[in-house]
Formats: structure tokens, C-alpha cells, sequence
């Protein structure tokens, strides 16, 4: 595919570099767990053409939602699950739809956006209607560790109502989450250390988000400079 092709020689290593710890830590697990496995390889695919714009990444997080959404129902994370299958993907296929409508000029990148303060205020409002709904949802589910996973949920909200948006501060976002999700999935190593592959795969996906803010910055730059 030609997305494949437009990878820098640095995406290209970091893409492959990851894909190569997500492999690692999977065979060195000491129980295998093929789902945790396909999950983080579809998500670290999905940051490395998120970070560059392209719309590919996009339907990736759709797919790697379904099967993260599932890993988490197994191990009773029932805030992830519900997270990411009834408002991350969701808003990833929005995010789909509004990124094919604004491509910038005739490159294969999405238009960056500039968020009024308007929208900033609509956000903040948004995440804190969510988070009250999901910590009462959440605790009447018996959820594991309840206020990492609350917490996620704000994250998480606030990451894809960015990228939605269009804001290179989606990825300060999600980074914000991955960071709670390191968390998360330590206890859950614990109890099942199967789950490690988790760890790692967030850890990778705290790496990539901060590829992504940086070159969305670069975007944002060079695309105001060819419209000056």
C-alpha cells in the first residue's frame, strides 16, 4: 500500500521496532494469549498513520477498539470495554468520515484544526458529564480497579473528541491514557501475567503518541506556511 511506502526511514523503524517488542513480549509470556497479540500489532499500526495524518489509522483504532473492548471484558475491565466500544469506536468512525472530508489540498494527510475556545469549553463540559455517568455505571458493574478506570474514561473521551476535532493535542490525550492503561494492566499482570504483552503494548503506544504531537506540530507548520 501506498501508506506504507510514504513512511519516513524513522516511522519505519519505530513502526517495525515496535512490532518487533509487541512479538518479543508475546513469546516470552509465559501463557500465550493470541487476541493480546493481534490487538497491540493492530495498534500500533494504527498510531504510526495516526501520527502522520492519514486516515488509515483511523479505521485501524475502529478495529483494535473491538478487540481491546473484548480483552477487557475478560478480565472484568468493564469501563475499557464499554470505553472503547461504545464511545471510542464510535467516535473513530466519525473521526473516519470527518478526516476523509478534510484531506489537505491533494495530500494523503488530514487538514490540521484549530479548536476555538468554544469547543474547548464544550469538551471540558462533555468529559465531565461522561466521567460522573461512567464512575456510577462503572462502580454498580463491580468494575476492577474503579478510579484507574474512571480515569481512563476521562482520558480516553477527551483523546478522541481531540482527534476528532483534528487537534495535535490528541495525542497529548492519548498519551495522558496510555499512561493510565500502563497502570491498569500492571495489576492485571499480577494477578495474570499473560496480560504482560499489555504493558508493553501501551508502553509503545505512550512512544508513538509522542512521535505523533511532534509531527503534528511539523504538520500544523508546514501547512500554515503552504496556505500563507
Amino acid at each position: 500500500m501506498r501508506a506504507f511506502k510514504d513512511l519516513t526511514k524513522f516511522e519505519l523503524v519505530l513502526w517495525l521496532g515496535s512490532m518487533f517488542i509487541v512479538a518479543a513480549s508475546f513469546l516470552l509470556s509465559p501463557s500465550k494469549d493470541y487476541l493480546t497479540l493481534v490487538a497491540s500489532l493492530i495498534g500500533v499500526t494504527a498510531l504510526i498513520f495516526t501520527a502522520k495524518g492519514y486516515v488509515l489509522g483511523q479505521i485501524l483504532i475502529v478495529i483494535f477498539a473491538v478487540f481491546y473492548g473484548v480483552i477487557s471484558f475478560w478480565f472484568r475491565y468493564y469501563g475499557e470495554m464499554i470505553t472503547y466500544l461504545g464511545m471510542s469506536a464510535p467516535i473513530a468512525v466519525m473521526a473516519v468520515i470527518s478526516w476523509l472530508r478534510h484531506p489537505f489540498e491533494d495530500t494523503s494527510e488530514v487538514q490540521v484544526n484549530y479548536l476555538s475556545r468554544g469547543k474547548v469549553a464544550l469538551m471540558l463540559v462533555l468529559t465531565a458529564v461522561v466521567t460522573t455517568v461512567f464512575y456510577f455505571v462503572l462502580k454498580a458493574l463491580g468494575n476492577a480497579n474503579l478510579l484507574f478506570s474512571t480515569v481512563s474514561v476521562t482520558t480516553s473521551f477527551m483523546a478522541s473528541y481531540l482527534t476528532f476535532m483534528r487537534s495535535p493535542y490528541y495525542a497529548l490525550a492519548y498519551a495522558a491514557n496510555d499512561a493510565v492503561l500502563i497502570a491498569l494492566w500492571i495489576l492485571a499482570t499480577i494477578e495474570d501475567p499473560s496480560y504482560f504483552p499489555m504493558i508493553v503494548c501501551f508502553a509503545l503506544f505512550l512512544l508513538n503518541d509522542g512521535y505523533g504531537f511532534v509531527n503534528w506540530q511539523r504538520m500544523r507548520i508546514r501547512q500554515k506556511e503552504a496556505l500563507s
